[in-house]
């Protein structure tokens, strides 16, 4: 095998991976994210299992022979933080998809590296067979997480770079099983030039990881740019929860008089009728039986105008006994056969309040000004109050 090409290769590898690690952990401590903390980890046991292979063909180059100890010791070292690597790069792609929980803890993860990492080291004895083991790990892990993640479009280049990275990964094992055995009848291609393939793998391993770099980088990017669309629009629909609330009147639950600029805007065009009501001797009813019954007849009457109107009739309490219904296209002497029919309804009431209510009609007219029609309908109002008043008196 070409020591001096895979001491380069790997050199070049360890110092690239080195960038993307320290990239990664700026990263982490900009943006608050789970998935990041396990790809910036993922990241620096990439950087660790690369040194410790770039130590070892640095001592193999100088002619060092390791005691056996040592060398079951290196395999481990180099064994448990690259799967590591690449277990920690799917276990983060998999919790930053939104609809799926983390299959499976973070200490039976590490356990379950621990353990390979450590009978890995004792059974796959010598370079190729160590070879042949991790690349099938890369190999199974990442072409499953590309399967899994090729689905969801904020994942689909971190998929493209595990794809590409399972692929080279099994072209690796391949290549290590041709070199442990090479008294098989594998292709000519493959016999004559697997040490050199083999040595240099590390160049093309260098490009997929920086796919997979980036393929983070913008699921972190697709995330950011979800949540804060989320959360846009809950803020949103906390506004317009806010300003339903600060347009509604708590008492009867009916529009206030803050909604009347939307309400004669919807029948600008089209006109309408205004219809102006105002309680009758609603103080005696407070005076006389308490602020508690009075407000239960505000709402017995906002009840009333509910049911007598129809539902796309705009009802509003416009400022304490005094109410407002604006009908869309109901002429006037529709409304007023509706008031009429209200006004028998609740004399015919068994509750022991009478409520009884003068008002006012005004025709609204395409194009009207809505004071124009409030002051027509409030003077007929207060006109029937005043008849009202004197035929009680």
């Amino acid at each position: 095998m070409d020591l001096h090409l895979w001491e380069w290769s790997n050199a070049a590898q360890i110092s690239s991976a080195l960038i993307i690690a320290v990239f990664f952990a700026v990263l982490r401590r900009s943006i608050q994210r789970v998935e990041l903390q396990w790809w910036a980890r993922a990241w620096w046991a990439n950087v660790l299992a690369l040194a410790v292979s770039v130590t070892f063909w640095a001592l193999a180059v100088s002619g060092f022979n390791a005691p056996a100890w040592a060398r079951l010791l290196t395999r481990i070292s180099y064994l448990t933080p690259k799967t590591a690597f690449v277990v920690l790069l799917t276990y983060g792609g998999w919790i930053a998809r939104p609809d799926r929980p983390a299959f499976v803890t973070p200490r039976a993860m590490a356990i379950a590296i621990a353990l390979f990492g450590l009978v890995g080291g004792y059974v796959l004895v010598g370079v190729d067979l160590t070879g042949v083991g991790e690349t099938a790990v890369i190999a199974i892990v990442f072409g499953a997480a590309a399967v899994a993640f090729a689905r969801d479009g904020g994942l689909s280049w971190l998929s493209l770079g595990m794809a590409t990275r399972a692929i080279l990964a099994a072209g690796e094992g391949v290549t290590y099983l041709i070199d442990y055995a090479p008294a098989h009848r594998w292709p000519e291609f493959f016999r004559l030039h697997s040490a050199t393939i083999l040595a240099g793998h590390s160049s093309f391993d260098t490009g997929a990881e920086w796919l997979i770099a980036l393929g983070c980088v913008l699921a972190i990017s697709d995330r950011t740019q979800r949540e804060l669309q989320r959360s846009n629009q809950t803020l949103l629909d906390a506004q317009e929860e806010l300003r339903r609330l600060v347009d509604r009147d708590p008492l009867t639950a009916l529009a206030n008089r803050r909604s009347l600029p939307q309400v004669f805007r919807s029948v600008h065009e089209e006109g309408g009728s205004l219809v102006f009501f105002d309680l009758d001797d609603f103080k005696q009813i407070n005076d006389e039986h308490g602020h508690h019954a009075g407000d239960r007849t505000l709402r017995r009457f906002a009840d009333a105008l509910i049911e007598s109107f129809r539902p796309s009739d705009a009802v509003v309490r416009y400022a304490g006994d005094e109410f407002l219904v604006v009908s869309k296209g109901l002429s006037r002497t529709a409304a007023t056969d509706r008031v009429e029919a209200m006004r028998k309804q609740l004399a015919a009431s068994p509750d022991a309040i009478r409520i009884r209510f003068s008002y006012g009609v005004t025709e609204l007219t395409p194009g009207m000004h809505p004071d124009e029609a409030l002051a027509a309908a409030d003077a007929a109002m207060y006109e029937r109050k005043l008849l009202n008043k004197g035929a009680r008196a």
